[in-house]
């Protein structure tokens, strides 16, 4: 395949399938293999991590896989791009160095730093860099290139750059690129894992397969995965990672601003996408940064409210709980998980969730905790709880912040030593569709009134992605059929999503429309609070909100809900644009 760069995906976050750097390796022809560990959580354990031992900081287990796979990466000239060096890139390009010598074998390791910002008030602090500093590791004859806090999808363009020859002015081409990051970076859930018609898929999504993206000079590229893995690369698996954790068309980046609504995704044969036509923009003069923070002392205890009364019995356990304690940091939740006339007690039974947040560590502690069980035999009939009493944990605060591209020193150490500064685009601009606007579109219409409908999940029809960006979570609604999209388009408004799922009413929600993915797309500002680490929410990253989403019962229109052996499983994902 002349001309073309095969890159696969083997980790989407730290704690990812342990065994799928060897899989990749052996399943299939490679020039890259790509690793993605960091995420705003991740930030934070390696932030505590480094906090023991100064030595540290960066994803251990990568060096685990590394040991039983770098010699056939080295053997078949795959070469290893991975941002597992976290908090410490050196720490572990040296690491990566001893392990070598003890396994007898001779790699050259080049490692990406800079993104680590001075601020003495924060556990963490970390700019998300670009590609050019990967692209000139591997010029540097790089086997394995190590990086800290670069944008996902960098993993994936620093190898086209160093492959191609791109400058800072072939934005398509960088565009294209970012889009094959962005669908590799989370490893198995563009080959359909976390895929809402998973009972579609050939093998029932029981072990997807890892991705890998053909790219061309072009920047366009083929989504594909190693022959005889499972799961599937159909356009609907393309489309729900294309929707995953971003914003507006616009997805901002640190080398381009790349346009979602010009992605054109065709199939090109079994398990093959296509992604073609990105146009790109120059950057924004900013970076992101990622700043992380201890916000105090957490935890949590679950009473089981079984059978009549639930309401009142929560009411009494929380003015118990209220008077042990004060009501400073404390939260309730009442999940009603209980059913009418049930014949067993977990049927029955509805759970409290009381969580406590403090700076003080002993009152979220065993103050806390205890003065819970305590009430076991003083409380609510059938008091009982689901937790021990146990001491508080300590949790994160994530903010996102903004610094000028010249002043973060983006620097590649290349094999030899070499430290090479990486000088910023000379060319940004403001993306001009920032901020979103927080209203429907004038197009949003209500639904004609003498279309025959039925009542059904609204999952019957589409599929939804989602998930977190700091405190923010968004949620991406894709039709199966233009037939659907042209009725989805006009009756998803933003009025209508904060009637279905009620936590959104009182927040801000801005509503994307994606056209040539049949997509709309919502960002949802405060969702999460003060992010992941310190979220309560019993689905503290959002990932399952879209699935909430498609379980509303709404009115379908009649001639759209698909036949009952569709609704069982017998049909393809959808294979066109």
């Amino acid at each position: 395949m002349s001309g073309v760069l095969r890159v696969g995906n083997a980790s989407g976050f730290y704690g990812d399938r342990s065994t799928a750097w060897r899989e990749m390796l052996d399943g299939g022809e490679l020039d890259v293999l790509t690793g993605d560990y960091l995420a705003e959580l991740t930030m934070l354990i390696l932030g505590r991590d480094r906090l023991r031992d100064p030595s540290l900081g960066y994803a251990k287990t990568f060096l685990r896989q590394l040991e039983g796979c770098l010699g056939t990466a080295l053997d078949r000239g795959v070469r290893l791009v991975t941002n597992a060096g976290g908090l410490n890139p050196a720490g572990l390009a040296a690491a990566i160095g001893s392990l070598a010598d003890r396994l007898g074998l001779t790699v050259r390791v080049g490692y990406v730093e800079g993104d680590a910002l001075a601020r003495p008030d924060a556990l963490t602090a970390n700019a998300y860099l670009g590609a050019y500093g990967i692209a000139a590791c591997l010029d540097g004859g790089a086997d394995v290139v190590v990086t800290g806090r670069v944008t996902d999808a960098s993993l994936v363009v620093g190898p086209a750059i160093a492959r191609f020859g791109w400058g800072r002015d072939d934005l398509d081409a960088l565009a294209g690129a970012t889009v094959a990051g962005h669908l590799l970076e989370c490893g198995a859930q563009v080959t359909g894992g976390n895929f809402s018609f998973f009972t579609e898929l050939p093998d029932g999504g029981r072990r997807p397969g890892f991705p890998v993206a053909e790219l061309r000079p072009d920047g366009s590229c083929v989504i594909t995965k190693q022959p005889g893995t499972g799961g599937a690369v159909t356009v609907e698996t393309v489309t729900a990672q294309l929707l995953y954790e971003v914003g507006g068309p616009a997805y901002l980046g640190p080398d381009v601003v790349t346009r979602l609504d010009t992605v054109a995704l065709a199939a090109d044969g079994p398990d093959r996408v296509r992604v073609s036509g990105v146009r790109g923009t120059p950057p924004p003069g900013t970076l992101k940064v990622g700043v992380n923070n201890l916000g105090g002392f957490r935890n949590s205890m679950t009473f089981v409210l079984c059978g009549l009364d639930i309401p009142a019995k929560a009411a009494l356990v929380r003015s118990q709980v209220e008077t042990a304690v004060g009501t400073e940091g404390l939260e309730f939740t009442l999940a009603r998980t209980d059913h009418a006339d049930a014949a067993d007690t977990e049927a029955a039974s509805a759970l409290l969730h009381v969580h406590l947040r403090d700076g003080d560590k002993a009152r979220a502690g065993r103050a806390f905790s205890a003065a819970a069980v305590e009430l076991a035999l003083a409380s609510y009939p059938g008091c009982t709880l689901t937790t021990l009493p146990g001491d508080a944990a300590p949790y994160g605060v994530f903010t996102a912040d903004a610094v000028p591209q010249d002043a973060v020193p983006h620097v590649a150490v290349l094999p030899s030593g070499e430290r090479v500064p990486i000088p910023p685009p000379a060319r940004t601009a403001a993306p001009a569709d920032e901020p979103a606007p927080a209203a429907d579109p004038p197009e949003a219409e209500p639904p004609s009134a003498d279309r025959p409908t039925r009542r059904a999940p609204l999952g019957e029809l589409v599929g939804a992605r989602s998930g977190d960006k700091g405190g923010d979570a968004n949620l991406g609604v894709w039709a199966r059929t233009d037939a659907t999209w042209s009725w989805l388009r006009g009756w998803l408004t933003i009025a209508r999503l904060r009637e279905l799922l009620p936590e959104t009413a009182p927040l801000v929600v801005e509503r994307y429309e994606l056209p040539n993915l049949r997509a709309v797309n919502f960002v949802v500002r405060g969702l999460l609070g003060q992010g992941v680490a310190a979220s309560t929410r019993f689905d503290p990253q959002a990932k399952a909100l879209g699935e909430l989403l498609r379980s509303r019962l709404v009115d379908l229109p009649a001639d759209l809900v698909p036949g009952p052996d569709h609704r069982a499983g017998g049909a393809t994902p959808g294979e066109g644009r």
